[in-house]
């Protein structure tokens, strides 16, 4: 019908969540717009929980209505949907020993870096703002901050590890390795919780990974009355 707007898939997200930074960027990767819908999961709101009962984002809307809830989940769903068909640039290699690489280097980023550094630093400094304090808001846990900026020290080295033999962290090319590490880290980049320093080859990667255009609106986020760190943005760091 003339006037009618075509359905487009949502995300509802967290500008500054990891693991809804991860799926934006996949979607980038594969070419997918999207609606972004901002979410407070805190909130628990009666139609999130519907969608997504353990109260967690990102969760994905297809435009035909089928939800898809949480990052890992949501990655398999657009490998499987999309990824036949992008050849080199799917993000899930074919191989199976290539795969058991890439879902074990998710696994390290999505739930090891996510409980150990991003999401300490995110929930500490960012949402705990947002909640009221039946929510859990509150002064930031500063023990919680000291132990995740010891922690990222070791996941820096860890990368530089990894690419000493390798172009991209799972082998010779990009995947959602490369996608969950940097999700990862630029949240605690915006925070300047990063220390680059630590090594220089996971720095190079990652102005890499923060020169491609599925980036660019990851490094547009801004946060009132938070500013980035002064290089976050910049290419050349």
């Amino acid at each position: 019908m003339p006037g009618e707007t075509e359905a487009m898939p949502q995300l509802f997200h967290r500008p500054f969540c990891p693991l809804s930074r991860f799926i934006r960027l996949a979607l980038g990767e594969y070419g997918v717009d999207v609606e972004l819908v901002e979410e407070r999961p805190w909130d628990r709101r009666e139609a999130f929980l519907l969608m997504n009962p353990a109260a967690t984002l990102p969760v994905y809307i297809e435009d035909d209505g089928l939800t898809v809830p949480g990052a890992g989940v949501v990655a398999e769903y657009l490998d499987e949907t999309l990824g036949p068909s992008l050849c080199e640039r799917r993000l899930l290699p074919e191989a199976a020993a290539d795969r058991i690489e890439v879902r074990r280097l998710c696994s390290w980023f999505l739930d090891k870096f996510y409980a150990e550094v991003s999401g300490p630093l995110v929930g500490e400094k960012i949402d705990k703002r947002m909640m009221t304090f039946a929510q859990g808001g509150g002064p930031p846990d500063m023990m919680a901050i000291r132990a995740a900026k010891a922690n990222i020290k070791y996941h820096l080295q860890y990368i530089g590890w990894l690419l000493r033999d390798r172009n991209w962290l799972a082998g010779d090319r990009l995947t959602y390795a490369d996608v969950a590490a940097a999700a990862q880290l630029s949240s605690a980049d915006y925070l300047g919780d990063v220390p680059w320093h630590e090594d220089e080859a996971a720095k190079q990667w990652y102005a890499k990974m923060k020169s491609r255009p599925s980036f660019r609106p990851i490094l547009a986020d801004a946060m009132a009355g938070m500013p980035p760190a002064p290089y976050y943005a910049n290419l050349d760091f």
